[in-house]
């Protein structure tokens, strides 16, 4: 809906011309109707943010036409004029929703200031709406934190001096790594050190929405365009306008899903889930994804030129058994921060720092930093002790299975059975839990548990 559209319901000739010349000469656009009906029928096919209605029409008066705009788009304002205005007539007017009433007759320059009166109210809450967007968003990335890239190792080096020569671009990037090896810490980096640093940072976890979710949190719904739609919403692509968008798991994104979300890379341009209206966007855009993206496009999972379109600057991020050395530096850098939130201060050892850096840590850093926790948390001494860290990870080892004697296949099955069991372990059997420790939906580690026969 375009601010300098108004649409004019009234029957007497003269008086609609009359209205529409003056408004049109002060560069609104105006849309004429001499009865109720005509009007609302363009009204649903084109709404607009002011309606100008006769009090007194048949076969639909000024109040029923009020009603019928508010039950349509809440958000659009209605002027409504009568020759035979009463007090009443006004109350009621206003009690239905209507923002002003003027009587007949009345001058041009008073339908004018009336006018711009109820279009300043409309760009002021169009600003309200704008920024309690924002704010929701914005107060999910306080909530998140902002956390560091902690290392000094040479693979991590490279990649500080990589994020340092690609920050300021606007050139696509692709985040690939396994799980838990930080790529949204790398994409807020590189945010944080860009020129777009002072405009949002706005994340999107594509493998944790359907479809039809995914497309209304990346484009917006107009309102009535989906069962729950009761208003215009702005999407991820809007709010990160002149920021950042991360998409997150974009490895998980769908091929119907991928035509769209192609399109928008390339134009910078889409239309809200339901609506017609083309919106532009300056987005800089950074994916990442735990998969093989090149193996999903020879399985004809993943569009090969969607593929290209992200992957203009690649960034691999290493796993923590690749840069062993940093695992002290990650150890107390969480210990700090759980020292910072309590009154007891916990060290642990030099022998447990040796025996966490010469665990394999398929989890990497996710998994390393809930161990952590999860020793602070049940530990009560202030040194966490070397047996505890030596029987935490006996356990994680125990999970590895004599594979000498069995094919490809069979010796998958039973390692990823192992690690699924072994996940249901440290969450206590809590099925969310588990999903988040191995980096997958809650739905697709059910599927593991049926297929590997682990219902209980």
């Amino acid at each position: 809906m375009k601010l300098n559209e108004i649409i004019i319901v009234e029957d007497n000739e003269t008086m609609r011309l009359g209205m529409a010349e003056s408004l049109r000469r002060e560069g609104y656009t105006i849309y004429e109707f001499s009865n109720g009906p005509d009007a609302l029928s363009h009204f649903k096919e084109k709404a607009a943010l002011l309606v100008i209605t006769d009090l007194r029409m048949e076969p639909m008066d000024g109040l029923e036409v009020l009603r019928e705009i508010k039950k349509i788009n809440p958000e659009s304002e209605v002027l409504l004029v009568s020759a035979y205005g009463t007090v009443q007539d006004a109350v009621n007017a206003m009690h239905i929703g209507a923002a002003d009433f003027l009587t007949k007759p009345f001058s041009t320059e008073e339908l004018r200031i009336r006018v711009k009166k109820i279009m300043r109210k409309i760009e002021k809450d169009q600003m309200i709406n704008k920024l309690r967007e924002e704010n929701r968003y914005l107060q999910e990335e306080i909530s998140h934190g902002y956390k560091q890239i902690v290392g000094g190792s040479a693979p991590i080096q490279e990649i500080f001096n990589l994020i340092e020569r690609v920050a300021n671009g606007d050139s696509t990037i692709l985040i690939e790594g396994e799980s838990g090896t930080g790529k949204e810490l790398a994409a807020r980096e590189i945010h944080r050190k860009s020129k777009r640093a002072a405009c949002p940072f706005i994340r999107v976890n594509c493998g944790a929405l359907s479809d039809t979710l995914l497309e209304s949190e990346l484009f917006g719904p107009e309102k009535g365009s989906f069962t729950g739609a009761v208003r215009q919403r702005k999407g991820r692509f809007e709010l990160a306008d002149g920021g950042t968008l991360f998409l997150d798991e974009i490895g998980d994104v769908s091929p119907a899903m991928q035509v769209k979300l192609l399109r928008a890379l390339q134009e910078k341009e889409f239309e809200r889930v339901g609506g017609e209206k083309t919106i532009n966007v300056d987005v800089r855009i950074i994916a990442a994804t735990n998969k093989n993206l090149l193996k999903l496009i020879m399985e004809n999972k993943f569009r090969e030129d969607l593929y290209y379109r992200l992957n203009v600057i690649p960034i691999k991020l290493p796993a923590l058994r690749q840069r062993r050395e940093d695992i002290p530096l990650l150890v107390h850098y969480f210990l700090d921060k759980l020292n910072d939130k309590n009154t007891k201060i916990k060290t642990i050892s030099d022998g447990g720092i040796q025996l966490l850096s010469e665990y394999s840590w398929p989890g990497n850093i996710r998994e390393l930093e809930n161990l952590i926790e999860r020793l602070y948390v049940i530990y009560g001494a202030n040194k966490i002790p070397d047996e505890m860290i030596a029987h935490y990870l006996g356990n994680a080892r125990s999970i590895t299975t004599n594979f000498e004697n069995m094919d490809l296949e069979d010796a998958l099955f039973a390692f990823e059975k192992n690690i699924i069991v072994h996940a249901l372990k440290k969450a206590d059997g809590v099925k969310n839990r588990a999903a988040k420790i191995l980096g997958i939906r809650t739905s697709t580690l059910y599927y593991k548990i049926e297929k590997f026969g682990l219902l209980k």
